[in-house]
């Protein structure tokens, strides 16, 4: 597939990092920034071409005329919508996705479609990054909550502790602790590194577990791998930028919300804009002010300004201070990583939770929902089963006969509103939504091509 990358910034080169891993994949980015485009093209197997990202000379030098999908991710919303714009009327490039950034575009219902604009993927990294913000804070204690057909089926991942009643014993024996709950153990990491998963698996201490369960399931399975931690009630945030303010606003109608912004105008501005949260103009690292705040008494502090230093620093500062759990919006991955290992409980990467909207544009196959996880070499799926048992190579088949490439798990079925957790005599069914866990990146075109309907299906 040729695709077509407008914008070399964190999210864009991360988008590049990832597509480009794909042999299919022909890559081209642009971006004014010459330096950059030097760098990205060192590490990344992919074509750059400097210039004007909604310059019809600059889209043609770059393919545009011939390209499959067209990702304008710059930081400039009017930049990518025109780009989209002249993409469809000169070139009418199937796929237009475009990075969104303002409220204003994306609440106004019919503004993207052929007939006005033409994106046909509005992605807000924003919106995106406070939606998994605003989970964890709603499920204490998880390390990650991913959404699936419409919120009805989890991907979980949390940390076992001593303490957890699995923690010690083998994965059989979670059905006699919960007898009435159905879920499934999907992935399991220890000291980092990935470990088979089956009935004999013993869950240790520290192990990294990730499982799928209906929505209402979520708490009876994590409570198995830890004790669980009383609601969030009072939240702090640090920033009050769209992420912020976006997240106080979701927030604030069932939670404590304070906000520190440093900008005295825009501390005036959002305190204006919402109704139950304290605004305080200040500098989050200042420990006299996160004192008098209180901090001590606050279940979360939540880091999500632009500066990712000051991100970090504000964090453990809050965690030294006496607040219960600690997030941090960290860039790089390295970073992210690094903190996680340390003070910061959650490194949340704006990167990673934007590529698998991408992605899920990207995959071969009718593919629902794609989520990116342990930046970038994990990676969740839901794919739609289409076909019959002539032209499908999942379709009618049970879970067992279906021919799965190394490190891949099938966790849970949705079927209209029924989910069903997948067993080995689980039989898939036209229209099945599946959920599947990779923890190779790299057998992604194995799975994609099972999905595929074969030729002679009408």
């Amino acid at each position: 597939m040729k695709i077509l990358i407008l914008g070399a910034g964190q999210v864009g080169s991360t988008a590049a990092q990832n597509l480009s891993r794909e042999e299919a994949n022909e890559i081209t980015v642009v971006d004014q920034r010459g330096d950059v485009l030097r760098e990205l093209q060192d590490r990344l197997d992919i074509r750059t071409v400097q210039g004007h990202a909604s310059y019809p000379e600059v889209l043609e030098r770059a393919g545009a005329q011939d390209t499959d999908m067209i990702i304008a991710l710059t930081n400039s919303d009017e930049t990518n919508m025109v780009a989209c714009q002249l993409a469809y009327t000169l070139y009418h490039t199937p796929t237009k996705i475009a990075r969104i950034r303002a409220a204003e575009y994306i609440a106004r219902d019919n503004l993207f479609a052929n007939d006005s604009i033409p994106v046909d993927v509005a992605i807000s990294p924003e919106q995106l990054v406070c939606e998994y913000v605003e989970q964890l804070i709603r499920y204490p204690g998880a390390l990650q909550v991913l959404n699936f057909a419409n919120g009805k089926v989890r991907l979980v991942g949390v940390r076992a502790l001593r303490g957890g009643p699995l923690v010690g014993q083998e994965l059989r024996t979670l059905r006699d602790h919960v007898p009435d709950v159905d879920s499934r153990v999907a992935a399991v990491y220890r000291d980092g590194e990935s470990i088979p998963v089956g009935g004999d698996t013993r869950i240790e201490h520290g192990d990294e577990v990730f499982f799928v369960a209906a929505r209402k399931d979520i708490r009876a399975v994590m409570s198995e791998m830890r004790r669980l931690e009383d609601p969030v009630r009072r939240v702090v945030i640090a920033g009050g930028g769209n992420i912020g303010f976006r997240l106080a606003q979701t927030l604030e109608q069932t939670n404590q919300v304070s906000i520190i912004e440093r900008d005295p105008d825009r501390a005036r501005e959002i305190s204006e804009k919402l109704s139950r949260s304290i605004v305080l103009c200040g500098d989050a690292a200042d420990e006299d002010l996160l004192l008098e705040e209180n901090i001590d008494n606050a279940d979360v502090f939540c880091a999500l300004t632009n500066a990712e230093e000051a991100n970090i620093l504000s964090a453990m500062l809050a965690k030294r201070l006496g607040a219960n759990k600690v997030m941090a919006l960290i860039n790089r991955p390295a970073y992210a990583e690094l903190v996680e290992a340390g003070t910061i409980d959650i490194a949340i990467s704006p990167q990673q939770i934007t590529i698998g909207a991408l992605l899920t544009h990207v995959r071969r196959g009718d593919v629902a929902r794609v989520y990116s996880l342990r930046t970038g070499a994990a990676e969740a799926i839901e794919a739609v089963a289409h076909g019959d048992p002539k032209t499908s190579k999942v379709v009618g088949r049970s879970v067992e006969e279906i021919k799965l490439p190394p490190g891949a798990t099938i966790g849970a079925i949705v079927r209209e509103e029924e989910v069903l957790m997948a067993h080995h005599d689980t039989v898939i069914e036209e229209d099945d939504h599946v959920i599947l866990f990779m923890t190779e990146r790299k057998q992604i075109k194995k799975v994609e091509r099972l999905f595929q309907v074969g030729v002679t299906f009408i």
